[in-house]
């Protein structure tokens, strides 16, 4: 079967072939690379969170933090180094009783248990939103970041 004869001329006709290509490698190479860049930026903030928890995990370790003051002051260390609001930096005491695993904010907890030793912890809780670039065209959605830090510090 023979083809058209216009057919049979755009086949042979190579006028534009490159333009057409480059257009589709490069959107395509556009693409990948804003998807790159908008994964490494979540990772980075992942990352600048857990260093600023164990930042704070390493503060309270040293300064055994025994007033709700030094806690606030560790509140407000890792809300500078992390630009996070109030809301979503927590610093808490948790105690804990014997070898039990069970925990509580309520410093008489272990009154209730007959154990010979008490542990007191400072919990580091730093929440965030982080929203892609693409979710603000209807492609996915924000990511929630969290990261939890115990730290035992008696």
């Amino acid at each position: 079967m023979r083809l058209p004869a216009f057919l049979s001329r755009l086949r042979r006709d190579n006028d534009g072939l490159m333009a057409v290509e480059t257009a589709i490698v490069a959107t395509t190479v556009a693409l990948l690379s804003l998807g790159a860049f908008q994964v490494s930026s979540f990772v980075a903030r992942q990352h600048e969170m857990q260093a600023a928890a164990a930042d704070a995990a390493s503060i309270a370790l040293a300064a055994k933090p025994d007033s709700s003051s030094k806690l606030t002051t560790i509140k407000n260390i890792i809300m500078t180094t992390t630009g996070l609001p109030s809301e979503k930096v927590s610093v808490s005491y948790l105690y804990g009783c014997g070898n039990s695993t069970t925990t509580s904010t309520n410093p008489t907890f272990c009154d209730n248990h007959d154990a010979e030793k008490r542990w007191t912890y400072v919990r580091i809780v730093l929440t965030d939103t982080y929203t892609p670039l693409w979710a603000s065209f209807g492609v996915g959605s924000a990511v929630n970041l969290r990261v939890d830090r115990l730290v035992q510090i008696s």
